[in-house]
């Protein structure tokens, strides 16, 4: 069943409640640029705007448990969110109550209005009914602009959907499902770049791919524990013993159906700890000295990485190929992205760490979709059932 787009829906003067993921830090960050959530719901709230729609907008923020605490207050994003729409909004002290209706009755065409932080009440994060009933009192047409929240069963996700007629997903929503629908049915060959450090997860996802996939290339602490369990020597290298029977299984699954799986064939490893090291070292033929560590990929792993991504159709990557949060070991990840981006090939990059190094690398210049989705985007690809998908079909 597809989910109807905003675009099918008659909005027009009509009050529109559009569920948003703001939860952003917001200290010290004023500028709209850098706020790439408000920035991916914007043509949503833009094309309500220009259909002269009463636009309501609601997210969650922090993690308020069921209270009001003035350092989730969602004021400072409104003020982002006005410098960004050009406008002046309404914002109320809550999310509920005779205020926030009598806002959304006297709302004109092309008024926005900002609700207070969702989890400022227990109903929210219960899934209550009765706070669902009241939170959808001041609108007539509910939008699910929250893809990456749609695991979450909160009120204003699930049970909201019940008190509404016409329900409908906004633009970005609409992006992520159908770029993850082409990664579900991919054009071959396919290649999964894997990294990062949780391999288990990353694991389940290679696992639910072996039928579709043509090539695994694997990077991070995930390509160390593959190369312990190959018989390599991994120094003081991170590894995940507890996904090394699985792997295992995994090798000779892929072996099976002829998938090519892709090991660095060098590595930079550095003596010493993160903050505590002299110099960086290139390491070839997976013969790491006990005293070191992989910290990147290294030049020649760059190089052959980038060879097998251009035979590809289809390019999934999840996880960084080195430890990013220091600038000198994010080089091999910075490399991928960039030959992403000046290729033809369609590819979809998910997990934040990937994004926000492949985004410092080359913004959004090239095919890759980037996935604001986190955990929902690889449930989608399980195919486990989302919540807040789930609510919207039901009522269809």
């Amino acid at each position: 069943m597809t989910l109807p787009s905003i675009a099918q829906i008659d909005i027009a003067e009509k009050r529109v409640f559009i569920r948003v993921d703001f939860d952003f830090p917001t200290i010290g960050d004023t500028s709209a640029e850098n706020n790439r959530k408000i920035i991916n719901a914007l043509p949503t709230i833009r094309y309500a705007l220009a259909q002269n729609a009463k636009v309501v907008i609601a997210s969650s923020f922090g993690n308020a448990k069921g209270r009001y605490n003035k350092k989730y207050s969602l004021e400072a994003v409104g003020s982002i969110l006005s410098q960004s729409l050009g406008t002046e909004i309404y914002f109320p002290d809550n999310s509920i109550g005779e205020a926030v209706k009598k806002i959304g009755t006297d709302m004109q065409p092309g008024q926005v209005m900002l609700l207070e932080n969702l989890e400022f009440q227990k109903g929210e994060i219960e899934n209550s009914s009765d706070y669902a009933r009241k939170l959808s009192e001041c609108a007539d047409i509910y939008v699910n602009e929250a893809f990456s929240l749609c695991d979450h069963n909160y009120a204003s996700i699930v049970s909201i959907c019940d008190y509404f007629e016409n329900l409908c997903i906004g633009f970005q929503f609409e992006n992520e499902i159908k770029n993850l629908e082409s990664i579900k049915n991919p054009q071959r060959p396919f290649t999964a770049i894997l990294g990062g450090s949780n391999v288990l997860e990353k694991l389940e996802l290679a696992e639910y791919m072996l039928d579709q996939v043509d090539t695994v290339i694997l990077g991070g602490v995930f390509a160390n524990t593959f190369l312990n369990v190959l018989g390599g020597e991994t120094g003081r290298s991170q590894i995940e013993k507890d996904a090394i029977y699985r792997i295992k299984r995994f090798i000779s699954s892929a072996e099976t159906r002829n998938i090519n799986l892709v090991l660095p064939q060098d590595l930079l490893a550095i003596k010493g700890d993160l903050n505590n090291y002299e110099s960086s070292f290139i390491i070839s033929g997976g013969r790491l000295p006990k005293d070191m560590k992989v910290v990147d990929i290294g030049p020649d792993a760059q190089s052959d990485f980038q060879s097998r991504i251009e035979k590809a159709k289809t390019v999934l990557w999840s996880g960084p190929l080195g430890i990013c949060e220091h600038d000198e070991f994010k080089k091999g990840t910075e490399f991928m992205a960039r030959a992403l981006a000046e290729s033809d090939i369609f590819s979809v990059i998910i997990g934040q760490d990937t994004i926000d190094t492949a985004l410092d690398a080359v913004g959004q210049e090239g095919r890759s979709f980037i996935s604001y989705g986190g955990q929902c985007s690889v449930d989608y690809l399980l195919g486990k059932e989302l919540l807040g998908i789930e609510a919207i079909k039901g009522r269809l």
